[in-house]
């Protein structure tokens, strides 16, 4: 899609111009481009490539009424990354404001941020931030990247925190989440039934009765699912079985395999899965999701699907979704590669429990509140009106 394509905004539109410049616009990214398109507040144009440069997350395809302009990505070497196109948005005269991908390894951000403040422009990086406090000279620089912009869009209130433990102005730092297409995974969750969950659990597993844990995710060895087979492993030997469900693929489905196997665990691997309908009907089959390693917006897919989510202590400095577990509402922690915590912390979301409706409404209640596109484009519409940064807390 060419800017020619979208109607030129009337002369009376006093609204902020607003240029969002990424690598790409990932998949899962469509629905909040989607809001931020529709947007009264401000006018955003959206600036990336047309394809995923990792190799392993689909980009998004965009259409009216969103303003999806094409601004390719080159690889440098190894993280380091070039994006021509950013510079001279950076210097246009038709906008007022930038939002960049707040990535200290792409050179063109550095130097757009510099070209957007010398020409009069307000500017902002949208990233994770400091996910840890920064030290020795990579922190320098990290510190350096971050002081550019005028203000920042962060994914969670950690980074916020590290950020004004180092003098930060809270007021600046503006925590906006992450997101999925709730609409699509609402749509998808009241079409089906517990008739239909039955029937899931049945074509899926030898012992249907028992509980189920789920995970969806790549299958490497950082995800750590051996802690799960092994927790497993442990609760059986108490007396308490489950089932476990495992959406994804990768080098490590073998191995994984063997030791379900090994372990007398009733296991079913499904494979790749990008069928949002499917995902949903697997996740509502299940009683808990549990990410041994790093856990990141498979957490926001779970809660959508009224899914608690374990994960280890560790994630907190990885990933800033874990924000949405509350210990004992939404899910629970443990020590990272600690396998007879995971089973103590698991074995009381897999024993019959009388509050299910309540942790499914409290597990939904999060994400709409917190993790929506809805939640995420109040957030960046409230940092373009220049006002200060508003954070709710978490129950």
């Amino acid at each position: 899609m060419t800017a020619s394509t979208v109607p030129p905004p009337h002369a009376s539109d006093q609204r902020p111009r607003v240029a969002v410049v990424y690598h790409f616009f990932a998949h899962y990214r469509e629905a909040v481009v989607g809001r931020l398109a529709r947007s009264g507040k401000a006018r955003f144009t959206f600036f990336g490539d047309d394809h995923d440069y990792e190799s392993s997350i689909k980009a998004g395809s965009f259409g009216p009424p969103v303003d999806h302009r094409a601004c390719p990505t080159h690889r440098i070497r190894g993280s380091w990354m070039w994006q021509p196109g950013l510079i001279r948005v950076a210097a246009s005269r038709e906008f007022d404001q930038l939002i960049l991908l707040g990535n200290p390894y792409w050179i063109a951000t550095w130097i757009g941020a510099i070209v957007g403040r010398l020409t009069g422009k307000r500017v902002m990086f949208w990233s994770h931030g400091f996910l840890t406090p920064p030290s020795g000279v990579k922190g320098w620089v990290r510190r350096a990247f971050f002081h550019l912009p005028h203000a920042h869009l962060f994914y969670g209130r950690q980074a916020k925190r590290h950020a004004v433990a180092l003098g930060w102005d809270p007021r600046r730092i503006h925590v906006i989440g992450n997101s999925l297409d709730l609409d699509r995974q609402r749509r998808a969750r009241e079409t089906i039934s517990p008739d239909a969950i039955a029937r899931c659990r049945q074509n899926l597993f030898v012992q249907p009765s028992l509980p189920t844990v789920v995970c969806s995710c790549r299958l490497q060895p950082a995800k750590r699912l051996d802690l799960l087979f092994a927790a497993l492993g442990a609760l059986r030997a108490e007396g308490l079985e489950a089932n476990a469900l495992i959406i994804g693929d990768g080098p490590e489905r073998a191995r994984l395999e063997s030791l379900a196997g090994e372990l007398g665990i009733g296991a079913h691997f499904e494979g790749a899965c990008y069928d949002e309908e499917r995902i949903a009907l697997l996740t509502m089959s299940s009683d808990l999701t549990v990410c041994p390693g790093f856990v990141g917006l498979t957490a926001i897919q779970s809660m959508a699907y009224g899914v608690p989510v374990i994960t280890n202590t560790r994630s907190s400095e990885d990933a800033p979704e874990v924000e949405a577990i509350v210990p004992g509402l939404t899910g629970d922690l443990f020590e990272d590669g600690d396998v007879a915590q995971l089973a103590r912390v698991m074995r009381p979301w897999l024993v019959a429990r009388s509050d299910r409706a309540a942790i499914r409404a409290a597990c939904i209640g999060m994400v709409e509140r917190h993790w929506s596109p809805d939640s995420q484009r109040d957030a960046i519409e409230h940092a373009v009106q220049g006002l200060p940064a508003a954070d709710g807390a978490y129950p």
